[in-house]
């Protein structure tokens, strides 16, 4: 599964992921999301190795995070984790995401996710690196 802008990155849905209704739970959402961004920046360098982060933007912690659910995921299987770049300030980046069907062709949830890059000695909000910008390009929605 492909798309215009951004990246999809293909997910699992666990038994262990479903609440008592058989459908995805609803915090999973987050975990999901993060494990598809986290591992499209590992693999391009930007990550938590041995004792700590590989690069300096590796230090960033989550602002905001909502989402808007279409519909449920229902039972365990393959789904698709759409996210972007929506913008890129000076401190925080502002992902925007959407759960798909294996195919594509439905989409289940929606939502918005807003990362601080933040200086580990003073934890105050700290510019991205020239890098990461260079990087984030990548997934950036023209």
């Amino acid at each position: 599964m492909t798309e215009e802008y951004g990246f999809v990155a293909p997910a699992t849905v666990h038994f262990d992921d479903l609440d008592a209704l058989g459908v995805l739970h609803n915090a999973r959402y987050a975990v999901l999301v993060e494990r598809a961004i986290l591992e499209w920046w590992d693999a391009r360098g930007w990550a938590f190795a041995g004792s700590g982060p590989t690069k300096p933007d590796v230090f960033n912690v989550i602002r905001e995070y909502s989402v808007t659910f279409h519909v449920p995921i229902a039972g365990t299987g393959r789904i698709g984790v759409h996210f972007w770049l929506e913008k890129l300030g000076t401190t925080s980046a502002e992902y925007r995401f959407r759960f798909l069907s294996e195919d594509g062709s439905v989409v289940h949830a929606e939502g918005r996710r807003v990362n601080v890059c933040l200086d580990p000695a003073t934890m105050r909000p700290t510019p991205w690196s020239d890098e990461a910008r260079v990087a984030g390009k990548e997934i950036t929605k023209a």
